[in-house]
């Protein structure tokens, strides 16, 4: 390794963790280029579900989660990372360029990247457990070094509103022919797969639903379970955003909602990011209107909570192989 600039191998790792971000229907809508002193992240735009993501939003969260992946990874390295976001605006799809520089990793840095590996969407119902408000104090917290804002949905009126917004959007989208061709088609997918929902990730069509509304993946495996106490589910919702709703703001929101969720995958929650509401031009505008007052742009949902100890272990989602996502830079035609 040289004293200035990662190896190759170490770049590599970090991506490999990096792409085990989550992703709009595990589409894994992103590739890189790797150059002697920088890493370059692109938008695939060949991979946008246009009927769930018509305006390409959910694509550019989802490259900014996999940008903060790479940034903790690289970290627990021993490579602290300098980021410039849309470094060139003549060329939209290119993300991000990352400069890797020396730094010494703590043991919070390695157990942070230590927790990518096992973050999963829990799509499941949660249990009655209270989750406890330093917990998401720090998700908070968490979220706005990232550069974005997460508002816990406390009081029952704006919960109320805003599950009702989620059941219109799941409504709305279940009822557009385009939407179910294309959820059917990323949905099922048996355990050799290398992109989009495993059948054994989603919920069985009979299983136990949650008091939410999640998105419904046709073809899911997941076994139903036992609930400890039959108690309501003490589920958290939080809604995170941003104040601006371009390209740059919805790639903060990737990283923000990345830093969230690994961070409640260390404190032991189950965590599941959730856009459908906001895939739904009305129904997003509520949440802006309803929760946010207008004074910030949703850019996602996150629900956490804990696990019934009932609750099997979820298994791993695939990934694309890295020789499907990683180019030498320059090889890519803009």
């Amino acid at each position: 390794m040289s004293v200035t600039q990662p190896d190759r191998d170490t770049v590599l790792g970090a991506i490999e963790l990096a792409i085990r971000a989550p992703s709009i229907h595990n589409t894994q809508p992103w590739r890189w280029e790797v150059g002697d002193r920088t890493v370059h992240l692109y938008a695939d735009w060949d991979r946008q579900v246009h009927a769930t993501d018509p305006d390409g939003r959910d694509l550019v969260v989802s490259c900014g989660a996999a940008l903060h992946h790479l940034r903790v990874a690289l970290r627990a390295s021993g490579w602290q990372t300098t980021v410039h976001r849309i470094p060139n605006p003549a060329y939209p799809a290119h993300l991000a360029s990352i400069e890797p520089h020396r730094y010494a990793p703590t043991d919070d840095d390695v157990l942070l990247a230590g927790s990518i590996m096992r973050r999963r969407s829990d799509r499941r119902p949660l249990s009655s457990w209270p989750v406890p408000p330093s917990h998401i104090d720090r998700l908070v917290a968490t979220a706005a070094k990232s550069g974005a804002l997460l508002v816990p949905i406390a009081d029952d009126v704006t919960r109320t509103k805003l599950l009702a917004a989620i059941g219109e959007a799941a409504v709305r989208q279940e009822n557009d022919p385009d939407y179910a061709m294309e959820i059917a088609a990323w949905s099922g997918r048996g355990p050799f797969a290398t992109d989009g929902v495993l059948a054994a990730s989603a919920p069985a069509e009979h299983s136990t639903p949650s008091a939410i509304a999640m998105r419904t993946f046709p073809g899911g495996t997941l076994p139903p379970y036992v609930s400890d106490d039959g108690a309501e589910e003490a589920t958290v919702l939080l809604a995170l955003a941003t104040a601006g709703d371009d390209t740059v703001s919805r790639l903060r929101a990737g990283e923000a909602a990345s830093a969230a969720l690994l961070a409640a995958t260390e404190l032991g929650l189950a965590s599941c990011p959730l856009s459908q509401v906001l895939e739904v031009a009305d129904t997003r505008q509520a949440i802006a209107t309803d929760v946010l007052e207008d004074a910030a742009m949703p850019q996602l949902l996150l629900r956490v909570g804990w696990a019934p100890t009932t609750a099997g272990k979820l298994p791993s989602t695939p990934r694309r192989p890295l020789t499907e996502v990683v180019a030498e830079l320059g090889s890519h035609e803009r």
